[in-house]
């Protein structure tokens, strides 16, 4: 049992819909909901990177934050991601996920002003101090010029309602050297890199937080559950499946081909806000081949 056991498998980091003048399309997000529910997702991540969190504003991110929970209504759980590079609208993000109804929150590292090792300890351990809610912490350096290392991870998962890292490095190694230093404790790790994601589970990890989930959870789902029960040759098979997608969603910088994807597949509108744009089209077919190849297409 670890730390954050309500949370684990194939969790989907969800886009947020929007309309081509890019306002909210709150419609498409309740469809998307039922769609992943009915497709065995474990749980959802709200206003994550791959919702958009950083041009939504602040009313606008606890209104999708809360709107899920409430289009969700307790089936799964829903995490909201809360992270800022400023510790007090870390603070009061985590505030309105909490006052929506989430039942944990996802903070990413600091981006842009690249604290040292002791200041991404102070504003984690400030942020769970002062918002009594389960609190994941996420490390993504190759987007936020910020890596959390793992003796910090260590000392964060000594605070109650810190439960857990997702771990977005690809980074094997690194799971390892995490394992080693949060033996004998229940702290959840889970992958934030597809590509890894079900070696990741194979050696250890409580599930993934996902960007091929949006696109194909059901097979996501069924990988997740071989690779979590040790079926490393069932596992290998489905993922092999989704190979193209773990590489191909990222051919720009996401949630582009993620929308682009999802667009292609009837379940939203090609709305998404600059300073993105819809994925370009020498990327269209490349794209699509790795949707028939996930048989989502």
């Amino acid at each position: 049992m670890n730390k954050s056991g309500m949370f684990g498998g194939s969790m989907v980091a969800l886009v947020t819909p929007m309309h081509v003048d890019g306002s909210v399309d709150y419609k498409s997000l309740a469809n998307l909901v039922e769609f992943h529910i009915e497709n065995s997702t474990s749980a959802i991540v709200s206003v994550g990177t791959t919702g958009e969190s950083a041009t939504l504003n602040m009313e606008q991110h606890c209104d999708v934050m809360a709107r899920t929970v409430e289009m969700v209504g307790g089936r799964i759980p829903v995490i909201a991601g809360t992270g800022a590079n400023s510790t007090w609208e870390a603070i009061e993000l985590t505030r309105c996920a909490q006052q929506g109804g989430a039942d944990a929150c996802l903070l990413v590292t600091p981006y842009y002003n690249k604290p040292p090792q002791r200041g991404l300890y102070a504003h984690h351990k400030k942020i769970a101090e002062t918002v009594d809610i389960p609190q994941i912490l996420y490390n993504v350096p190759g987007r936020t010029a910020c890596d959390m290392l793992p003796e910090t991870v260590r000392q964060l998962s000594e605070i109650d309602n810190i439960i857990g890292l997702k771990d977005a490095t690809g980074d094997l190694g690194r799971l390892a050297e995490t394992q080693s230093l949060l033996a004998d404790t229940e702290f959840g790790l889970y992958s934030g890199d597809d590509a890894t994601g079900a070696e990741f589970m194979l050696r250890g990890g409580q599930g993934v937080i996902s960007v091929t989930n949006n696109v194909a959870p059901k097979a996501m789902a069924e990988m997740c559950e071989a690779a979590l029960s040790g079926d490393r040759e069932l596992a290998e098979s489905i993922n092999q499946r989704l190979a193209g997608l773990h590489s191909r969603l990222f051919l720009e910088s996401s949630p582009i081909p993620v929308k682009w994807a999802l667009f292609e597949m009837g379940l939203i509108e090609p709305g998404i806000r600059l300073p993105l744009d819809i994925l370009d089209e020498q990327y269209h077919e490349p794209l699509r081949h790795a949707m028939r190849q996930a048989e989502v297409l």
